[in-house]
């Protein structure tokens, strides 16, 4: 009876080992193909960078650990950068404070969520090469006072406001003669006070602006170019992927990808996203 007892008991870790052996490792995850796995963190509520959405329509991804799916620029950039890379797409939710931890710690292998190529977040990441430019523009009522405006010097004396801890809000700045209000919390609320006639002028990126033009009619984008423009620095503008530092296989995996794209080609995907985010459907 004991060496029945004992033999089972070998038989039961020997199980448990191999169930073991199968959940756990170290290093890239991959399927049961072999194929490494991306694992990309993002908000999944930063239209129209990304959002949540619950169909996989329109190519939305799987969020891991949950019945939802995510879409948006960042979804559609990852997307191509995994399938140049013969990576299965993995997509992780979390906060926005939470992302760069999660790439140094290594539980997700990049941050794809419009983040900003700063010197301070190169000191804890690697960036790669942009894959967006959000320039800084103005948002106006097509009927409004501003609407023919050709240079931010033509934005004098405006009531002007933009979001709580953006950039966007110190370029405010740079209008003559303005009066800046306080800053708002969200986008919506941005959007509301301009309708409304609180305020005759946004200060935003060109993602935000166009998002907002596509949904209200009312509303016009204006990109002034050049010297005629908000002054701002490579860090207000460019996009990049946050991965861990060291990782160069990714690194230069994902800056080949990039590298082979053009401004025009980020344009050409942020606008379909535009089209395609939530509110675009109100």
């Amino acid at each position: 009876m004991k060496k029945v007892l004992r033999t089972l008991l070998c038989l039961a870790m020997l199980a448990a080992m191999i169930v073991a052996a199968g959940c756990g490792g170290s290093g890239d995850k991959k399927e049961a193909s072999g194929q490494k796995v991306l694992k990309v963190g993002m908000e999944c509520a930063y239209a129209p960078y990304n959002w949540s959405q619950t169909t996989n329509a329109n190519g939305a991804v799987p969020i891991a650990g949950t019945n939802e799916f995510a879409n948006g620029y960042d979804v559609m950039m990852a997307k191509k950068l995994a399938e140049a890379m013969n990576r299965k797409l993995e997509i992780h939710k979390m906060e926005w404070d939470g992302l760069a931890p999660a790439v140094v710690s290594g539980k997700i292998d990049a941050a794809i969520a419009g983040m900003s190529i700063t010197a301070k977040r190169k000191q804890s990441v690697d960036f790669t090469k942009p894959y967006y430019y959000a320039s800084v523009v103005a948002l106006v009522k097509k009927d409004g006072p501003f609407a023919n405006a050709q240079s931010v010097a033509d934005l004098k004396g405006a009531v002007a406001t933009s979001q709580l801890n953006t950039i966007w809000y110190d370029q405010i700045d740079q209008i003559p003669a303005v009066k800046k209000l306080p800053a708002i919390d969200t986008v919506p609320g941005m959007v509301v006070a301009l309708t409304s006639g609180k305020v005759n002028v946004l200060v935003c990126d060109i993602p935000t602006a166009k998002a907002a033009a596509y949904t209200n009619k009312d509303l016009v984008m204006l990109e002034f170019k050049g010297d005629k423009g908000f002054k701002t620095s490579r860090e207000d503008v460019e996009i990049g992927v946050a991965v861990k530092k060291g990782n160069k296989e990714l690194l230069d995996g994902m800056n080949k990808v990039l590298g082979g794209m053009t401004e025009a080609d980020f344009n050409k995907i942020m606008d379909e996203a535009i089209k395609l985010q939530p509110m675009a459907k109100q």
